[in-house]
């Protein structure tokens, strides 16, 4: 079964500075039909405005994926960490029993837009934890390259919790494949583009759970396609 959350039917939150998309309840948004997915919590789409960001913060108990769509985002934390996550790079910390971060836009002149991805972790109070792998384009492309994964296996970040993460670049006409397990689901996040799955025409923002199907088929309509595949448990 495929069930589709347009990008259109989002929760909004637009501060100024701040534009930000949320396929699953967050903040003042909240659905009861969209909670999250598995132990998918989070997807926010947001757009930060040039030399703006978020204030020192604190998280705990949480895994927070970083994935950069266009510009650069700068990252620093109260365990050491300081960092410019661009395109390409896919960011994982771990907040576990508590850290403080802050992330603004690194440009003055452009947008950073990017996604904000939230885990549940696997185990409550591990110790906080960062790490950035950068994949380029030709990893992507026309393929399913692991990004993530609770063992870090093929060069992966580690994420803590039963999940694969996979992103894809397509090009137009260009055909994906990849089963659904028993006992797994799927969630599927157009990043930029447009494709299609099945018989179904996503577009940028768009999403997609995927429980009971044995295999997902994925065509590309435009040649700047991009996805991003969650695999869990059910």
């Amino acid at each position: 079964m495929i069930t589709i959350r347009r990008a259109s039917e989002r929760g909004n939150a637009n501060f100024g500075w701040l534009d930000s998309r949320h396929t699953f309840s967050f903040g003042n948004y909240y659905d009861p039909a969209h909670m999250g997915f598995g132990n998918l919590r989070v997807i926010n789409e947001d757009k930060v405005a040039p030399g703006q960001g978020f204030a020192t913060h604190s998280h705990r108990d949480m895994e927070i994926i970083s994935y950069v769509i266009d510009g650069a985002l700068e990252h620093k934390d109260s365990i050491g960490n300081g960092s410019i996550i661009k395109p390409g790079d896919v960011q994982r910390m771990s907040a576990g029993t508590g850290i403080s971060h802050s992330e603004y836009n690194a440009s003055k002149e452009a947008a950073v837009h990017f996604l904000q991805i939230w885990v549940l972790p696997e185990q409550k109070g591990i110790d906080p934890g960062y790490e950035q792998i950068y994949f380029g384009p030709e990893e992507k492309q026309n393929t399913l390259r692991l990004v993530g994964s609770r063992d870090g296996r093929a060069g992966s970040i580690t994420i803590h919790q039963d999940l694969n993460l996979y992103a894809a670049q397509l090009n137009a006409k260009q055909r994906l494949s990849h089963p659904v397990p028993d006992h797994r689901i799927m969630w599927l996040q157009i990043v930029r583009g447009n494709i299609q799955l099945g018989e179904q025409a996503l577009s940028a923002g768009d999403g997609a759970a995927i429980t009971a199907a044995t295999n997902l088929t994925m065509v590309g309509q435009t040649d700047d396609a991009e996805i991003l595949l969650f695999d869990m448990p059910a």
